[in-house]
């Protein structure tokens, strides 16, 4: 089984801000979901995945940190900041698969579709 679940703390950037923003960061069902600390009920907000591409951030971003991974959709651009190179490298894995997961996508085929290569 595919670990498809992690959280911990990451700090958040919007693309047009200037600070970053501490978060407890939840990822769970191809979603992230965003929470002041770890011992909070609810969600301040919430993330699908569906559609974002995760990415290193482009010297264009002026991003001079380490650690950092860019999720884009269309023009909605986030950076997070991880506080190691192992929980940057978990973060990057987990989320790539959720965003590029051949599974997934078949997930989103009619079922027509998924059985007509039989004849």
């Amino acid at each position: 089984m595919i670990q498809n679940q992690l959280s911990g703390y990451l700090l958040r950037k919007f693309k047009n801000s200037n600070g970053w923003q501490k978060l407890w960061v939840v990822f769970t069902n191809f979603c992230l979901f965003f929470y002041k600390t770890h011992q909070d009920d609810y969600p301040l907000a919430s993330l699908p995945l569906l559609g974002y591409a995760v990415s290193s951030p482009l010297e264009a971003d002026g991003i001079q940190k380490d650690y950092v991974f860019k999720l884009q959709f269309k023009s909605h651009v986030y950076f997070f900041r991880a506080e190691s190179k192992y929980t940057f490298e978990r973060w990057m894995e987990v989320i790539k698969r959720a965003t590029s997961s051949p599974a997934r996508s078949s997930l989103l085929l009619p079922k027509d579709e998924k059985n007509s290569h039989t004849d």
